[in-house]
């Protein structure tokens, strides 16, 4: 498979599971209710999101950068609120 081909699934993977997390941050940033969420869950997804944009940056992978950068962002949004509200 040529390097286009499997950026591009790169691509469409992020297309699909990043926006997943748009919903659950609009929701706890206007409710400000994180009791649901778990926090170890959102620990260990921030932590392993800001490792998977050290790996894209090593190989040089737009997609996982862009992607994973988008979903660091929102998912430490959430993480702040539940650390802060609880």
């Amino acid at each position: 498979m040529q390097t286009t081909s499997i950026e591009l699934i790169g691509v469409l993977a992020t297309c699909l599971t990043t926006p997943s997390f748009v919903p659950q941050a609009i929701k706890i940033i206007r409710t400000r209710d994180t009791k649901a969420i778990s926090l170890w869950m959102y620990c260990l997804l921030v932590a392993g999101t800001a490792m998977w944009i050290t790996y894209g940056l090593l190989i040089h992978s737009p997609g996982l950068i862009i992607g994973n950068t988008i979903t660091f962002v929102l998912t430490a949004i959430i993480l702040v609120l539940k650390i802060r509200h609880g």
